[in-house]
């Protein structure tokens, strides 16, 4: 499913995704396709399911235009080169 869809059918509100496509451009990872696993309604479940989420799924607000995802290169963060 596209971001648009996602944000037609489930306007103003989070959503928990799955990432099944995505492409980099520079330091960012842009979601080109997702399945929806969930809509959730309120912030305080959206951030219980965000801790929760590992991998490829993620929480979203379908308010955002795109989902654009910042990579960072951390090598050295803790100590180690």
């Amino acid at each position: 499913m596209k971001w648009e869809e996602v944000r037609k059918i489930y306007s103003n509100q989070f959503v928990k995704l799955q990432i099944l496509e995505w492409h980099m451009e520079g330091n960012n990872k842009y979601i080109d396709n997702m399945a929806i696993i969930k809509a959730i309604k309120d912030n305080r479940e959206a951030t219980k399911e965000l801790v929760r989420s590992k991998g490829d799924v993620l929480v979203y607000h379908t308010g955002n235009e795109d989902i654009v995802l910042e990579v960072r290169n951390i090598k050295g963060y803790r100590g180690i080169i």
